[in-house]
């Protein structure tokens, strides 16, 4: 089990996706993408650390919101989806599937920083509506 609280179990795989979906192509989910996106241009280093929100003053693409926002992440419990959908005003589907975007889960284990900041700014243009500017 990851910190975005996935599993080998698929149970209702087929409804949970459809709640991702559903998050993620909301006007809440959509708004939050343009802020990631804006969030990780706005990183003067382009680069993201993989199961934390934030260690020692770098973060995870959720936590490149954080930042901008002037978020206290200390106190987010990094590990729980919920708590961190609480948190960024997001659902915790979308929340689950950020951290497992950006943590890769075994898929990218010899990724750079630089590499994951890459990717998951790509992810959140791929999943917006419209192109940002």
């Amino acid at each position: 089990m990851s910190r975005s609280g996935y599993s080998d179990d698929c149970d209702y795989l087929e409804l949970y996706r459809s709640a991702v979906w559903r998050a993620i192509t909301g006007a809440r989910g959509q708004a939050f993408l343009r802020e990631l996106i804006a969030a990780l241009d706005a990183m003067p280093e382009k680069r993201l650390i993989a199961g934390e929100l934030i260690r020692d003053g770098e973060v995870c693409a959720i936590g490149s919101v954080g930042l901008a926002r002037g978020m206290d992440m200390t106190r987010i419990d990094y590990e729980n989806p919920r708590s961190v959908g609480r948190a960024f005003g997001v659902a915790r589907s979308m929340a689950a599937e950020i951290e497992f975007e950006n943590d890769g889960d075994h898929l990218w284990d010899n990724e750079t920083a630089e590499a994951r900041w890459r990717r998951m700014r790509a992810w959140a243009v791929r999943n917006l509506n419209e192109t940002p500017e």
